[in-house]
């Protein structure tokens, strides 16, 4: 069964000097702040479209990872994955690295670094980015 997740964004004001917002409406997990200066220099306690890339990337390749790992007979105990979203402005999102730090009893690293490979080529959110250099660092804990 097909699912649909909505989230929107309000925005006022100019680019560079305006501000907005962006609600994740259908958890209705929060309404998140957003601003040009979010986006392209500091945070300062606002999010930005990269951040959120970032977040949607590192839970969906956990996900997919932890799915190869199970069906192969090696589920994790753990997966921690950090999603790293550059941006540079007046090129836009010029890549994505992914560091996976996995505890994967019995499992080489070799074949660790493979699944990763996989998990990493075959997630929605990668299939999503597929027009993103989009890079990977796996290894065991």
């Amino acid at each position: 069964m097909a699912t649909t997740r909505t989230a929107n964004a309000h925005w006022e004001g100019p680019l560079t000097s305006g501000r907005g917002n962006v609600s994740l409406d259908s958890s209705k997990a929060g309404t998140f702040e957003v601003t040009w200066a979010s986006r392209a220099e500091t945070p300062n306690g606002r999010t930005s479209p990269e951040e959120l890339i970032a977040a949607a990337h590192s839970t969906c390749f956990s996900m997919a990872l932890s799915h190869g790992l199970a069906g192969a007979g090696t589920p994790p105990e753990t997966v921690d994955t950090r999603a790293d979203v550059t941006f540079q402005p007046g090129e836009g999102i010029t890549g994505v690295h992914l560091t996976v730090r996995a505890s994967v009893p019995g499992m080489s690293a070799a074949d660790f670094e493979a699944a990763a490979r996989n998990a990493k080529d075959n997630c929605p959110v990668s299939q999503a980015l597929a027009g993103t250099k989009i890079t990977l660092d796996a290894a065991l804990v």
